[in-house]
């Protein structure tokens, strides 16, 4: 970066942050201004605030911008970014100057009443299902990304979805599932994509968060080991108070229910899950006093959005809760899993497990307990076993009983999650959705392997309270899919052959 009297190249865009410092809104603004050019193009941005010296070349470095100039007047100090390398700068015409940014607050509507509770059918014992997200094909992926940069327009993406779930469904049937999914293929990860429909949110990638932590560097150098771009992980930040004027995944189960009558499944991530996720100081508490006042408006979206679901058909609602998993495993012995989403503040486990529990309790309060369901994994962001977290459900199995949800779907298969008696103190009345494939690994288990998993499963919970599932979903972040479409489709199949013959040992 050079010093300079003045730029040697003319911004295409220009905004001034005042004094507002990179971890207190600074960043939302610059990602506002940024994410429509083109890559070489240049962003200037005036700053009266000291901190930003330091922080945004740590920023750019990170996110893979170039940092090209910075001219000093006094206080005032204009820095000029390009947009990928400068040297990527290709002949074009410059966009339109971004008006001054002022993020408007929409003013939030709620749903009252909830809609009720439709017929949905009947999901049998031993069924077979995914846990939600399927491999993007390439051109999927390309058009997440243009959607996210406003390169691409809602009906054309949609459009674009509708091709990838057909490919995903008709996948999943061919191995013989009995719960359908639509693969979450308009979602750009497992969880964030909420940050990108809720009224007042936004999302920001994962490094434009490095000034909010305590010890950047530390992050930093995590952020690098990650299997996928951190610049290509997108994080929702609150900016005002949390609405819902448009479905979130409603419209999502509308055209699965197009391609097929089996009972559907729809993921959405959990209230607890949402509130780690969401509550960042220095963003969130311009809206919210606290991270609970926060939660209070994500129970009441997440209602919202589930009776909805509920109305429209939809045979079981899963909530995703993966950061349980951090609250008690996390420590000296495990590395930080950022598929959970868990930068936010956190308490003691116990306190953390509470919080969790009363959250999940009260998003899920008069829907039909048979429904709604909870799963929750020890991290799906890297093949590799040993970065992920692990420990036995021990220390969770208390508060998973305490949940008024009718089914758990849950890892099982791999070592890092113990043994599965632990889960004998289960109440008899929910289900458990065994997880006896690794979706990490691209070797398809044996039909033997799977029925002795399964079976192992019977002989603690009964035939009755048993489903069959992969321990996690085939591709949580879109861009960092897990395993292949290929192996997928095998791991299911395999998964259905055994029920098949779990199901003619255990007939009645």
């Amino acid at each position: 970066m050079q010093v300079t009297d003045t730029h040697l190249v003319q911004p295409d865009v220009s905004f001034d942050g005042g004094d507002l410092d990179c971890g207190n809104g600074l960043l939302l603004l610059i990602r506002k201004h940024i994410d429509p050019l083109s890559r070489g193009q240049l962003l200037e941005i005036r700053s009266t605030e000291t901190s930003v010296e330091e922080d945004l070349p740590a920023w750019c470095r990170m996110t893979g911008n170039e940092l090209v100039s910075l001219v000093k007047t006094g206080k005032q100090c204009s820095f000029l970014v390009s947009k990928g390398k400068l040297a990527d700068r290709a002949p074009a015409p410059a966009p339109q100057d971004a008006a001054p940014y002022s993020q408007p607050v929409v003013m939030v509507k709620t749903l009252d009443p909830l809609p009720s509770p439709a017929p949905a059918p009947v999901i049998y014992p031993l069924s077979v299902m995914g846990i939600g997200s399927w491999p993007r094909p390439r051109w999927m992926l390309q058009a997440i990304h243009e959607n996210m940069e406003k390169k691409l327009d809602a009906q054309s993406f949609h459009a674009t979805a509708d091709d990838a779930v057909r490919l995903s469904v008709d996948a999943q049937l061919r191995a013989g599932v009995d719960v359908v999914t639509d693969g979450e293929q308009r979602r750009d990860s497992y969880a964030s994509f909420v940050g990108g429909i809720l009224d007042n949110c936004q999302l920001i990638p994962l490094t434009d968060l490095l000034p909010l932590v305590d010890d950047p560097e530390g992050f930093e150098r995590e952020l690098r080991a990650l299997d996928i771009p951190a610049s290509e992980v997108r994080h929702p930040a609150v900016f005002g108070p949390l609405g819902r004027s448009k479905p979130i995944a409603v419209h999502e189960y509308a055209f699965l229910k197009s391609l097929t009558d089996k009972p559907a499944k729809v993921a959405l991530p959990g209230p607890y899950l949402l509130t780690r996720t969401m509550w960042m100081e220095c963003i969130s508490d311009r809206a919210y006093l606290t991270r609970e006042h926060l939660a209070a408006d994500i129970v009441r979206v997440l209602r919202e959005e589930i009776a909805c679901l509920l109305a429209a058909g939809v045979a079981l609602v899963q909530l995703d809760e993966p950061v349980l998993s951090e609250v008690v495993f996390s420590g000296t012995t495990n590395k930080r899993s950022f598929m959970c989403g868990a930068l936010g503040e956190k308490g003691k486990p116990e306190v953390e497990l509470a919080f969790a529990r009363d959250l999940i309790n009260a998003v899920v309060a008069g829907f039909p307990q048979e429904r709604m369901a909870l799963h929750m994994c020890r991290g799906n962001w890297s093949t590799d076993e040993s970065v992920a977290l692990s420990g036995s459900y021990t220390p969770l199995a208390p508060m998973l009983a305490s949940l008024n949800v009718g089914t758990l779907l849950l890892e099982l298969c791999t070592p890092r999650a113990g043994e599965m008696e632990v889960l004998k103190q289960i109440p008899g009345h929910m289900r458990i959705a065994a997880g006896v494939c690794n979706q990490k690994h691209t070797r398809v288990e044996s039909v033997d392997e799977i029925v002795a998993k399964g079976e192992r499963a019977i002989a603690l919970f009964g035939k009755d309270r048993v489903l069959l599932c992969p321990d996690c979903g085939f591709a949580t972040f879109a861009d960092n899919p897990i395993s292949s479409a290929q192996v997928a489709e095998q791991k299911l199949h395999a998964i259905a052959r055994a029920a098949q013959i779990l199901r003619e040992r255990h007939a009645a």
